[in-house]
């Protein structure tokens, strides 16, 4: 299954605050584990997640520059906050305030990534939602996939240096910020 064949419906689904979207995959983003919170909300049984690049439920609205700094960053070993827009199986979308954290083994090399998802503020969707928008477009102004990520970084980095602030207080500041 892959949720690029997938539709959008419109129809967004959403899960209550006390609620917990979790997996875990390999380093390569496979997923390894999904808990039901996430199989419920994604539309998708244990064995169309497990296996899976975690991709599958990657939105075609998402900014692929959000991708790009989530990878660089997790190639840093270090954590990442974002707000995600993902696609379900079924076309339904949902929006989620991810943390993604490495996952080390005895060695002390990353053998995966771990992320919890919780449900994000209606005012917090609506500001990233016209960050993305933004995005994309600078995005859609590119047919080869590295100009476009390019492209969107830049436009990133342009409000992030409108509201002199770096990514992680851009998102904290949503985060914290009126309706939470």
């Amino acid at each position: 299954m892959r949720a690029t064949r997938v539709r959008p419906t419109g129809i967004e689904r959403t899960f209550d605050d006390h609620e917990m979207i979790v997996t875990k995959t390999d380093p390569r983003g496979v997923i390894t584990y999904a808990n039901d919170v996430f199989l419920r909300i994604s539309a998708l049984t244990e064995g169309e997640a497990v296996g899976q690049p975690h991709n599958v439920i990657r939105h075609p609205d998402m900014p692929r520059a959000v991708f790009a700094l989530l990878w660089d960053v997790l190639g840093e070993q270090r954590e990442i906050f974002a707000y995600v827009l993902n696609l379900a199986a079924d076309g339904a979308h949902y929006w989620v305030l991810a943390h993604i954290t490495p996952s080390y083994g005895s060695s002390g090399r990353v053998v995966g990534y771990h992320s919890n998802r919780r449900r994000p503020a209606r005012s917090a969707v609506q500001a990233v939602s016209d960050l993305y928008a933004r995005m994309r477009a600078a995005e859609s102004r590119h047919g080869h996939t590295p100009d476009a990520v390019a492209a969107g970084r830049q436009a990133l980095q342009d409000v992030l240096d409108e509201r002199g602030m770096d990514y992680d207080e851009l998102v904290w500041s949503l985060t914290n910020g009126p309706g939470r």
